[in-house]
């Protein structure tokens, strides 16, 4: 204890002894500068107390790594002082890193990323990296050359095509060293660079896309003679990497875990599930490779923006190729794609259709796809706006005149379906339809269901006549279901929901909820589909009001203003309009002229001779308003033709034919 009498005078009690001093007065800003140096001892020493470790700097680690030709030797920390050195190569092929949230594994990494970029060029490593636990982990590493792509779960769809694209590099590389006569990439007359394919949190990517473990595990096995190496992250070991794949991983590192069977199936030791937790056992890892005894405590360097300059400045001769193609164009019109298809080695046959440009990763390609002569029909599902009425406007763009579509208008559409019923195109046409599941809201059900069987009798019967059909739905309902299944292939457009993508019949893992207008999946790839050239859509001819021709015409109406106005147009052409009773009093009347006889379904049906002598020997119209009636008058059993409700339309029945529909003057 210090005791201060006066600014000379001091006493000092120490270790039981009492000492005079004499007091040094120092100014404010000395004092602070002390008291900082203090708290920093005290920390230090507060710190060595509680067993914090001191952090390892990157950089001076790397001095000491020996030179290893064809090798990947990195430190990645230092044990009692010594450079810790692992290396992929001599080592691995492949590694799995484990380590629970804050024991320092996403450091780890970055530590041996950057440790192999300081010390090879861009000529014999390349990384690409995945971060599937929060896309910010590999930031500071977009700036190093050796780096050809980062991958995050941010990506979407888009990280699932990117790790696909490694099938493709697999068949590059496999091609390359087939060329130069090698048997894998360590001969030196093969040109590869080695690539790394760092994954940060391997268990989300797997929960992400379960079914691309298959393809880690394909990689783990082919990688050595390759040169691609895996360096898997996870929190968990146990349960998440299957024993196929961990079996290829004979490098193993663990940090602090908090299941004994994590630490096991690593590192056969429980030593990773007794670390410390907190900031004492953080950046404290074990090592174990194949020929270990026992796993080999480590203590993880640290790296900084140093490093990072560092490895940016090893750049070789080539930069690193990037493992997959640019994504698909969110838009290509139809004569980019014709210009591409017309390019490309695989250009499609004369008379194909040409629907988009279609994405194979795992090929690294993407080739133009279309409808060829063989195929028998195309069934197009997605949500509104999703672009399935541009796909029969891509198709009819192609096909010109060959081309019957069917109107959206209920009258027209019945006209369509029953000619194609009676005949279908030549062959080399198509039939478009669009928007087959609002043909139930559009008519009635009695007559939705005849036009949806003869739509589907038309499907049948194409293939064989050589006609293309291609039909666009939202939904698949029960009829229209039934339509769907003849199809041989489908394109499924862009849905709200995945529950509404896979009702479709697509998978469901390949939801893209970001998916532009066109983008779908057909023949299992994605397509972005053309954009057709916009097109004028036919106007609607206006059908003539029909006026009788025969010396006696039979007329089934209400007391309508429709029936009245009809009744006084033909008056007016000079026809002479007289009621059932009438006529009935005075037949003779029919041989002065022609002659309507009008009267309602009562009246007709109180004189069933005449209404036989007219249905079977002249002309009878029923009117729209006597439906019911129809078939009791007319004595036919099937659908008349269908007739827009107070549009002014009645049945014609000539000479005992089926009804024909015809417009009445208004």
């Amino acid at each position: 204890m210090l005791t201060i009498s006066s600014p000379d005078v001091a006493r000092l009690e120490h270790a039981g002894e009492v000492v005079p001093v004499r007091v040094e007065a120092v100014a404010r800003g000395q004092a602070e500068q002390i008291a900082a140096e203090l708290s920093a001892r005290a920390e230090h020493s507060l710190g060595l107390q509680r067993g914090v470790p001191e952090p390892i700097a990157l950089g001076p680690l790397l001095a000491s790594l020996p030179v290893t030709p064809g090798g990947l030797a990195a430190a990645i920390g230092a044990d009692r002082g010594e450079p810790v050195i692992v290396d992929l190569v001599a080592d691995g092929p492949h590694a799995v890193v484990a380590g629970v949230t804050g024991a320092g594994k996403s450091e780890l990494l970055i530590t041996w990323i950057l440790a192999l970029c300081a010390t090879h060029s861009t000529d014999d490593v390349a990384f690409l990296l995945a971060d599937f636990k929060g896309g910010t982990a590999f930031d500071g590493l977009a700036g190093v050359p050796h780096v050809s792509g980062v991958i995050t779960d941010l990506d979407g769809s888009g990280a699932r095509r990117a790790i696909e694209s490694l099938r493709a590099e697999l068949r590059r590389r496999e091609a390359a060293i087939t060329a130069a006569g090698a048997r894998d990439v360590g001969d030196p007359r093969v040109r590869l660079p080695r690539l790394v394919v760092v994954v940060d949190e391997f268990a989300a990517l797997l929960a992400d896309h379960p079914e691309l473990h298959g393809l880690f595990a394909d990689l783990a096995a082919r990688g050595r003679a390759l040169g691609i190496h895996l360096i898997l992250g996870t929190q968990r070991a146990a349960g998440v990497i299957r024993d196929n794949l961990l079996a290829n991983c004979p490098l193993r590192i663990s940090l602090r875990v908090t299941d004994v069977a994590d630490s096991r199936a690593l590192l056969g030791t429980d030593d990773a599930a007794r670390l410390p937790g907190g900031l004492s056992g953080r950046g404290t890892a074990f090592v174990r490779r194949a020929g270990d005894a026992s796993p080999r405590q480590v203590r993880i360097a640290l790296s900084g923006p140093d490093d990072v300059a560092a490895a940016a400045l090893q750049i070789g001769h080539r930069a690193p190729s990037r493992p997959w193609l640019p994504d698909l164009p969110r838009q290509i019109t139809l004569d980019e794609l014709g210009a591409r298809a017309a390019a490309g080695r695989d250009a499609p046959a004369a008379g194909a259709v040409l629907l988009g440009l279609a994405d194979e990763p795992e090929r690294q390609r993407q080739p133009v796809a279309f409808l060829g002569a063989s195929d028998r029909g195309l069934l197009v599902l997605g949500g509104p706006a999703s672009g399935v009425s541009n796909a029969l406007d891509v198709v009819a763009a192609q096909l010109g005149g060959a081309v019957v579509r069917l109107p959206a208008h209920p009258e027209a559409l019945w006209d369509a379906v029953a000619a194609l019923h009676e005949e279908l195109p030549r062959r080399g046409a198509a039939v478009l339809v669009d928007d087959l599941d609002a043909i139930a809201l559009r008519l009635p059900p009695e007559y939705a269901q005849v036009v949806i069987e003869r739509i589907e009798g038309v499907v049948r019967r194409a293939a064989d006549a050589g006609v293309l059909v291609v039909i666009g739905t939202h939904r698949l309902t029960g009829p229209v279901s039934r339509v769907a299944e003849l199809f041989p292939r489908r394109l499924v457009l862009p849905y709200a929901t995945r529950v509404d993508h896979a009702s479709a019949g697509a998978d469901p893992s390949t939801f893209d909820p970001s998916a532009p207008a066109g983008r779908g999946r057909l023949d299992g790839r994605t397509l972005q589909l053309a954009v057709a050239p916009a097109m004028i859509p036919e106007p609607l001819e206006p059908q003539a009001a029909w006026i009788p021709s025969t010396p006696l015409t039979g007329v089934v109406a209400r007391r309508s203003p429709a029936g009245r106005r009809a009744l006084a147009a033909w008056s007016a052409h000079g026809l002479r309009v007289l009621g059932v009773d009438d006529y009935v009093v005075d037949p003779g009347a029919a041989a002065s002229g022609r002659v309507v006889v009008a009267g309602e379904p009562d009246d007709w049906q109180r004189h069933w001779r005449l209404l036989a002598d007219v249905r079977g020997d002249h002309e009878l119209v029923i009117d729209t308003s006597c439906a019911a009636e129809l078939r009791v008058l007319s004595g036919f059993r099937a659908v008349p033709p269908y007739c827009e409700p107070g549009a002014a339309r009645a049945w014609l029945i000539s000479a005992g034919a089926d009804p024909v529909r015809i417009v009445l003057p208004s």
